[in-house]
């Protein structure tokens, strides 16, 4: 239906103005609205003027036949629906008709009248789905951008509530929106919000990160999936953002039944969470399977052997490392050698055996074509420079990941914050030459 009007309008386009008469007459009783024209010309001018949401064309026209009137209306109203009549056994101009005009139907003269109508109907029926789609669509949108916005508004409740920013917290919000396009500066920022919480370990998940993305790249698996596995060892335990701070500290050997039912639902969560960003599709899968175990007694699918993909083994084998080490497993952390004979020993259960050899050997791995960093004081920092580590607070919150480039704005920020707080700020910074050479 048009915009104007709450029944369908359909143009009828024909050279006999006896026929206009009869299809007027025969679809009078539907309560459409009905529009005329005897030419092409005559019907772009209308459809230029009227909201019209079907046309219903005759083949053969003096001067400007069905088919290119019909590719005329695809291509200046796409959404409008078309019906080609033909009335002599010509195949060819019918086919261009098709491909020209992409017309729904074509009916052959004389019609049948049931026959006709029931076309009508269909391709009415066609371009109100397509109106809902393209609501729907748009209404999807404006929902994920407020969602969105709600994302952000959150993190700076969080930042606020540590007291630690205060009022430099909306500024520095505002640099993070404008540095949007570096995505995973995003994702590193995002992913210490349960760092902030009691009982998170500052730094934890970009450790997992690191030595996943290690181990992936010793499997050989590619540029794309070692970014991929260090998205989501930085956002491995996004699922767990709305346990309480006592479950956030519990080792899973230590949980209750009601607790380890809420724990194992965490990646679920995360997955949900994660997949309405595009971008974010394969490292949501990678973080929903990061406790599968290769003889099925994993969660959440239970899945078995080459089910579960290299790179969510390499997460997984990478966060149990970390977690024995920290004390997340057990009561008591576990030592080098303890975590080291717990990942060998679930070669062939737990992961795949060419799994744990890739992450011995990643283990061993070195930086490689690193710049050499040097410490600043704030009032050394200059425009240009790039963040060389991740920069916390005396606490151990995050203020800025490594990567960030700083610009002048920031520059003042960050004088201002470490002279108003007292802090002592230890900086490490790349000189933008040096970047350049690596």
């Amino acid at each position: 239906m048009t915009a104007e009007t709450d029944h369908p309008t359909v143009l009828f386009v024909d050279d006999e103005p006896s026929i206009l008469s009869s299809l007027r007459r025969l679809v009078h009783p539907q309560g459409y609205r009905v529009l005329l024209a005897t030419s092409g010309a005559e019907a772009l001018q209308q459809l230029a003027q009227e909201p019209v949401d079907l046309v219903v064309s005759d083949m053969r026209m003096p001067e400007m036949d069905g088919a290119e009137f019909l590719e005329q209306v695809r291509t200046r109203w796409p959404l409008v629906g078309r019906i080609l009549l033909t009335g002599y056994a010509d195949i060819q101009a019918t086919v261009a008709a098709v491909n020209r005009g992409q017309i729904q139907r074509h009916i052959a003269k004389p019609w049948d009248d049931q026959e006709l109508l029931t076309a009508i109907d269909d391709a009415l029926a066609r371009r109100r789905l397509e109106l809902e789609n393209r609501a729907l669509l748009s209404l999807t949108t404006s929902q994920n951008e407020e969602l969105q916005r709600l994302n952000t508004d959150l993190s700076s409740r969080v930042l606020e509530r540590t007291r630690e920013l205060e009022q430099s917290n909306a500024k520095l919000a505002q640099s993070v929106q404008q540095v949007k396009d570096n995505f995973l500066l995003s994702i590193q920022v995002f992913s210490g919000l349960l760092e902030l919480r009691e009982g998170g370990l500052a730094g934890y998940s970009r450790q997992v990160a690191d030595l996943a993305r290690r181990t992936v790249r010793r499997l050989g698996l590619g540029p794309q999936q070692e970014e991929d596995v260090h998205s989501a060892g930085l956002l491995h335990e996004i699922g767990k953002i709305g346990f309480p701070d006592s479950l956030l500290r519990k080792p899973a050997s230590l949980m209750n039944a009601d607790e380890t039912s809420r724990y194992r639902r965490h990646t679920l969560n995360a997955e949900a969470a994660l997949l309405p960003l595009a971008q974010l599709q394969d490292v949501a899968r990678l973080v929903r399977s990061q406790h599968e175990r290769l003889d099925g007694k994993g969660f959440p699918d239970g899945l078995i052997g080459n089910a579960i993909p290299l790179a969510a083994q390499a997460l997984s084998i990478s966060s149990d490392y970390h977690a024995a080490l920290s004390g997340r497993l057990s009561e008591e952390a576990h030592s080098l050698v303890q975590a080291l004979t717990l990942v060998r020993g679930g070669a062939g259960t737990r992961y795949d055996s060419d799994v744990v050899k890739a992450f011995l050997l990643a283990l061993e791995d070195k930086p490689e074509d690193v710049p050499r960093d040097q410490q600043v004081s704030p009032a050394g920092v200059e425009p240009g420079m790039v963040l060389a580590r991740d920069l916390l607070t005396p606490k151990g919150t995050l203020l800025l990941a490594a990567g960030f480039v700083f610009d002048a704005r920031m520059v003042k920020q960050i004088r201002e914050f470490a002279g108003r707080e007292g802090a002592r700020m230890t900086i490490f910074i790349v000189r933008p030459e040096d970047k350049a050479r690596t």
